[in-house]
């Protein structure tokens, strides 16, 4: 089954994403992990993303569309993914499926975690990375035994320059702005499904998966 996880930053898109691959072994495709991978490999893609990251601004589409291209593609291509923060505008839907089709694919369901702007600044700038082996913390969720310290390596938590308030705000308007055709796209296809993700992560995970398998029985 292909999946498309959409939603705004801080929707929790991404949790839900991992926790599903694992236990349905879905191919993870997370656009956002792969160019944040670029980004401090300091590759000619990585370059390009940084100063959009950066300010908050959405990364240009053939960047984006060229990575996930050629992701799903590999060997031929991708069997049983699940699109994590992809595509996030109508020209990257389009071109998503252009490549499907070219693989004699589609989509089978694309999920929309709507999410107030309250709950998504709440949990976009409580998250702290450590610097030195990349834990995840959040200060509100999950925080580190003593502040601003990594529990697993000692080494100092940071921030990344787009989870700050300022730059939060700005990412929700954007996506706001770019995503309303994209919505109404897979709505038109009966593909989209709005899951309320205000809740907790558990119910919004179960929501999920009654779904996916409600899909599989009609396949």
């Amino acid at each position: 089954m292909n999946v498309v996880f959409l939603g705004p930053p801080g929707a929790g898109k991404g949790t839900q994403a991992e926790t599903l691959s694992k236990q349905r072994g879905m191919e993870h495709i997370s656009t956002g992990e792969m160019l944040r991978g670029a980004v401090d490999a300091g590759t000619p893609v990585g370059l390009r993303a940084r100063k959009y990251m950066e300010k908050g601004a959405l990364v240009p589409d053939d960047v984006v569309v060229d990575i996930v291209a050629e992701r799903i593609g590999k060997n031929g291509r991708c069997k049983n993914f699940l699109l994590d923060g992809f595509p996030r505008n109508l020209n990257q839907a389009k071109a998503l499926d252009k490549t499907l089709s070219g693989l004699k694919d589609r989509l089978d369901v694309v999920f929309y975690f709507a999410v107030s702007e309250e709950t998504a600044v709440s949990r976009l700038t409580g998250r702290w990375i450590c610097s030195g082996c990349g834990s995840n913390y959040h200060q509100h969720y999950m925080p580190p035994k003593k502040p601003g310290v990594c529990d697993k390596c000692g080494k100092a938590l940071q921030q990344r320059p787009d989870d700050k308030v300022e730059t939060v705000k700005e990412r929700l308007k954007v996506y706001r702005k770019q995503t309303a055709d994209l919505i109404d796209y897979y709505e038109k296809q009966g593909l989209l499904m709005k899951i309320n993700a205000d809740r907790d992560v558990k119910e919004v995970y179960e929501e999920v998966t009654k779904a996916l398998d409600s899909l599989n029985r009609e396949r």
